[in-house]
């Protein structure tokens, strides 16, 4: 079958801005990241923490979703959402996850597969009292993934939780959102380089060390 939409088969932008080599990275993939998403954020890239979360299904149906990078630890990645929605759902299933940052202004991605845990009670308090009462509200009044009757609906909610919280100064955090933390057992960096020969390091978590490898474009 003949390519039906040659307009958008023509995009295509060659990578010329930088280039990675193995003499250039820290032995440590979590260094080697927050180096990047430095640069990300001195790059001024539209929201640096911005992440691809891709989860699979107890059918074995991956699915896929931007969430927001909130810490970066020595062990891993974190971020918080609603245990009850979807990926909170797989994740109980199969704890196997897989996260993507793409910064398009720098022309890089960084591929990271890993081990899915909640975190302790302690770090998910600890952010939700520091979100702006607006996300709070929002947290509790919706039932994220779940089916609603329509938009009027999700107002209606955060309307009745606003009442519910007007004379309030500090929410508690419910006890269906929380954090979680990646745990990588892979990360992958990725440069793009002129005719799409871009530069490709591979970390891959052997024992207690990281063996790194650089894979074919």
């Amino acid at each position: 079958m003949s390519i039906i939409h040659k307009d958008i088969a023509a995009i295509r932008v060659d990578y010329t801005l930088n280039e990675l080599s193995e003499d250039q990275i820290n032995p440590d993939p979590v260094v080697q990241f927050e180096k990047w998403f430095n640069e990300a954020i001195h790059a001024e890239v539209m929201e640096p923490n911005a992440m691809s979360l891709a989860t699979v299904s107890t059918e074995g149906f991956p699915s896929s979703r931007i969430v927001l990078l909130k810490d970066l630890k020595d062990n891993g990645f974190s971020f918080f959402t609603n245990y009850n929605s979807r990926k909170g759902h797989e994740v109980v299933e199969n704890c196997h996850v897989a996260l993507l940052f793409f910064w398009p202004e720098l022309q890089r991605q960084v591929r990271i597969e890993g081990l899915i845990e909640k975190l302790p009670s302690s770090d998910s308090d600890e952010y939700f009292v520091s979100r702006p009462k607006g996300s709070q509200i929002g947290a509790i009044a919706s039932p994220q993934s779940k089916t609603i009757p329509n938009r009027a609906y999700l107002e209606s909610k955060v309307d009745e939780v606003n009442r519910q919280y007007a004379d309030q100064d500090v929410i508690d955090r419910p006890q269906h959102w929380g954090g979680y933390l990646v745990r990588p057992v892979a990360v992958e960096f990725w440069q793009g380089r002129s005719s799409r020969l871009h530069d490709r390091l591979l970390y891959t978590k052997v024992s207690d060390s990281w063996k790194i490898t650089r894979l074919a474009p």
